[in-house]
């Protein structure tokens, strides 16, 4: 076997696992959170929202990570036209959707732990279900904002010009200089607004952390010092926030590099091609060590088997 061979040997595998761990761990977070929202009494919009998070993530890893994988074993261009479109237009809308859903996931959570009788309390969800426009909103933006894509991605079984991308399996062809700065400037309006959104939110659950700590440190009691469910969810939530923005940036830094510097560094396009999963894996790990306690653990259990 060549060196080029064993490369792709092991970047397929890695793919693999990566990606099939991660819909593991996604759809083990799903069942959980649909089975606790089904059975009790009193339901949380946090419940709903995370199962659609989860549902985004899963599109991502089954579009991009497991399309990877097959790539890099040598299986190439077994897409035509239409299974190119569909691959790649599900892929970039789960990835907004991941954006829109995770930024709604940190305010919710700023208000559920607010303080009662403020100003971001007002604005508590009385029901789950006043959530649900949002997700039918962040749908029909995701999908706008993506649907150029549809001209432009070709099966990369034809010909492309030199100034075509590929991915290996499907091939972008070149955008007009007009068409390419409106999608950028709407793409760059979007992700602005919705992490600006989750940067403030986060900001403010970090405030209300930090007074939440400060407190406990005057409470004697062992059994006071616990943690809220409230304070461990906010926590978890923070975490994944940062988890999301260290992907999404360290992300965008490489792929900055990658195509003014460093076109031919194959090092720096696996670890970018990593990057853009990397948030849709480990999502649900943080989430079920985190949240996985063993109440949560015997509910889902009997959801399940009985």
């Amino acid at each position: 076997m060549t060196q080029e061979s064993i490369s792709n040997l092991v970047k397929g595998t890695i793919f693999l696992f990566v990606t099939a761990l991660g819909i593991v761990g996604n759809i083990i977070v799903f069942a959980n959170f649909v089975c606790s929202f089904w059975r009790v009494a009193q339901k949380k919009s946090i419940h709903l929202i995370l199962i659609h998070l989860a549902f985004a993530n899963t599109i991502i890893l089954i579009s991009k990570g497991l399309l990877r994988a097959i790539t890099a074993f040598g299986l190439r261009n077994f897409l035509d036209d239409i299974g190119c479109k569909i691959v790649v237009y599900l892929e970039r809308v789960a990835q907004d959707l991941s954006v829109c859903t995770s930024s709604l996931l940190t305010v919710v959570q700023a208000i559920t732990i607010s303080p009662r009788g403020s100003v971001c309390w007002r604005f508590k969800p009385k029901t789950p279900w006043k959530i649900l426009p949002l997700f039918l909103f962040f749908w029909i933006l995701s999908s706008s904002i993506s649907i150029n894509l549809l001209h432009y991605i070709t099966s990369s079984r034809k010909n492309m010009s030199e100034a075509a991308k590929t991915n290996n399996y499907c091939s972008f062809q070149p955008e007009s200089q007009e068409i390419k700065w409106i999608l950028l400037i709407l793409m760059a309006i979007h992700s602005a607004m919705f992490q600006g959104v989750m940067g403030g939110a986060s900001g403010y659950m970090v405030f209300l952390l930090h007074k939440h700590h400060q407190r406990v440190l005057y409470l004697q009691s062992s059994h006071l010092h616990k943690s809220l469910p409230e304070m461990r969810a906010a926590q978890s939530v923070l975490f994944l926030m940062f988890c999301f923005l260290f992907f999404y940036w360290t992300d965008y830094i490489f792929s900055f590099f990658s195509n003014s510097f460093l076109q031919k560094n194959s090092m720096i396009l696996n670890v970018q091609e990593f990057l853009t999963i990397g948030y849709a894996f480990l999502s649900p790990f943080v989430l079920i060590h985190r949240e996985g306690n063993l109440e949560e653990t015997k509910a889902l259990r009997k959801c399940l088997f009985q």
